[in-house]
């Protein structure tokens, strides 16, 4: 009875062993404490086009900016964000730059939110709402994944594809894929 009584302890002992493992992998909670800070330069051109690198578009197509003025000499401003807080405290500024080849690059400055696991920038149809009501609408509608965000702290820069107008989203979130939540969001009014 005794040697029954300790297999069966053994055996629990596993199981919560294996579940607590599984949850730790899925959940990544030391990722919370562990910062990536990226300080990248405003590029002065565009993307080299590798269609490899291209951001994963949902919803209606989408057509591409029409400019009758010619290319500025420099990058130029279109729009900015700052952003609000939603899961977690977020801060900094999004911008739309154009460069002077007549791409856009979206640009994070002075980023500051918590790491977490399968962080990616969104470009979103969806308004930025303030509390609750705001965390979870970024990729219900139209939404483009421009890719996994690079660092969670910093100057960061995100191409935008040039078939894509980017006034159509209007909205950037800091979008966490493994739980469906915006940890952070930037709405982007033209300047």
């Amino acid at each position: 009875m005794e040697r029954r009584r300790r297999r069966t302890w053994w055996a629990g002992g596993a199981v919560v062993a294996v579940v607590m493992a599984a949850v730790l992998v899925w959940f990544k909670p030391w990722a919370l404490w562990v910062d990536e800070t990226v300080h990248e330069a405003l590029p002065s051109a565009g993307p080299s086009g590798d269609p490899r690198e291209a951001p994963r578009a949902t919803g209606a197509a989408s057509l591409p900016p029409v400019s009758s003025s010619p290319a500025p000499a420099g990058p130029v401003t279109v729009a900015r964000g700052v952003f609000l807080s939603h899961e977690h405290t977020t801060t900094g500024t999004a911008k739309i730059v154009r460069l002077p080849d007549g791409t856009h690059t979206l640009r994070l400055e002075g980023l500051d939110t918590s790491n977490g696991p399968d962080l990616h920038v969104l470009l979103s149809e969806a308004p930025v709402k303030e509390g609750r009501a705001g965390w979870y609408v970024f990729d219900d509608g139209r939404h483009l994944d421009l890719a996994p965000l690079k660092g969670n702290k910093g100057d960061q820069n995100y191409a935008l594809p040039t078939d894509v107008d980017w006034s159509d989203y209007p909205s950037v979130s800091i979008w966490c894929d493994r739980f469906d939540v915006s940890f952070g969001a930037a709405p982007l009014a033209r300047v």
